[in-house]
């Protein structure tokens, strides 16, 4: 059975990559973001792109004609959802995106529809409302909180999935048993890329201080993660034997490694972050220029296996 699958707020296609593993073909990808539209082609070069910023006035003409779509991806956008943004007003607008997906699901009506974004939508004020639009539109919905360490990626991620099927209840959707994958995976092999020494001149004390509560820890001569930039209410450092932390669009992590009984440092790179978003080696980020706006692009993306699995579970229901 062909799925044939738009992805709207594609980004760089995690969701896409997920679905292609999974069986499906992909259509078409839509997303506002210049550089999330060129990793996408760059990695979907069957699937048309479109780079448009969608609004309540969208229409699917806009996009082209695609033909038959089976399957609806959207990942809307998050950041006026997640508690990053502290007590910093939320732009309603940009919440609202969820809600476009209704304009394609109304005009398309595709069999399957699955809608990701961060835990904290569920406490939007449009959320019950959205629910209800995808009942109305003839959805049975599962609503699932799935962490991506559950299906074998090497990254505690918790996004908020609905699932819609226009035919039945969607099935659950099977999680991964027993110890959750570790971060030593994702690393590239020792002397690839450069370190520095940890107690170099102007590090900052924060980053010591947490590379120091690892060291106490661990004992010395192992190595780790801490958290580089930003905040961590965990101590700031993690050992290597679980799964990373939720990566975020900026750049956060460093490994501290050891040269004799000296403590290096260096930054996790982008290809380390691609594995712990679960891509396979096939997917590359080489199209896009800057090392930030690789970590940006994979700091919001979905995480392919657990998109996979969904698919898989809806395709199994016929």
């Amino acid at each position: 059975m062909t799925i044939r699958t738009l992805d709207l707020f594609c980004g760089g296609g995690g969701s896409s990559y997920g679905a292609r593993r999974a069986g499906a073909q992909i259509v078409c990808g839509v997303d506002a973001w210049d550089v999330a539209i060129t990793a996408y082609r760059s990695n979907f070069p069957e699937a048309r792109t479109v780079q448009l910023r969608m609004t309540d006035r969208t229409t699917v003409g806009e996009v082209g004609d695609l033909g038959g779509i089976d399957l609806l991806l959207a990942s809307p956008e998050c950041t006026n959802h997640t508690c990053a943004r502290g007590s910093r007003p939320r732009d309603e607008e940009s919440r609202a995106t969820a809600r476009y997906v209704l304009t394609f699901a109304a005009a398309l009506e595709p069999r399957w529809i699955v809608l990701e974004n961060v835990v904290q939508m569920k406490s939007w004020d449009g959320y019950p409302g959205l629910l209800e639009e995808l009942k109305r539109l003839g959805y049975c919905l599962r609503v699932e909180v799935l962490d991506a360490s559950k299906f074998g990626v090497r990254q505690s991620r918790r996004r908020l999935f609905i699932v819609g099927d226009r035919k039945a209840e969607p099935p659950p959707i099977p999680q991964r048993k027993g110890r959750a994958p570790a971060a030593a995976g994702i690393l590239d092999r020792p002397g690839l890329w450069p370190t520095k020494p940890l107690y170099t001149p102007g590090r900052a004390a924060a980053t010591i201080e947490r590379a120091e509560r690892g060291m106490t820890e661990l004992g010395m001569y192992e190595d780790f993660l801490i958290v580089y930039y930003g905040s961590d209410g965990s101590g700031g450092w993690q050992p290597l034997d679980r799964p990373l932390r939720t990566i975020t669009t900026l750049d956060r992590f460093a490994l501290v490694t050891w040269q004799g009984k000296e403590p290096m440092i260096r930054m996790l790179q982008p290809s380390e972050l691609s594995r712990a978003m679960g891509f396979d080696g096939d997917y590359s980020l080489t199209a896009v220029r800057s090392r930030r706006d690789r970590i940006k692009v994979l700091g919001n993306g979905v995480a392919p296996p657990v998109m996979e699995a969904i698919v898989k579970s809806l395709a199994s229901a016929g």
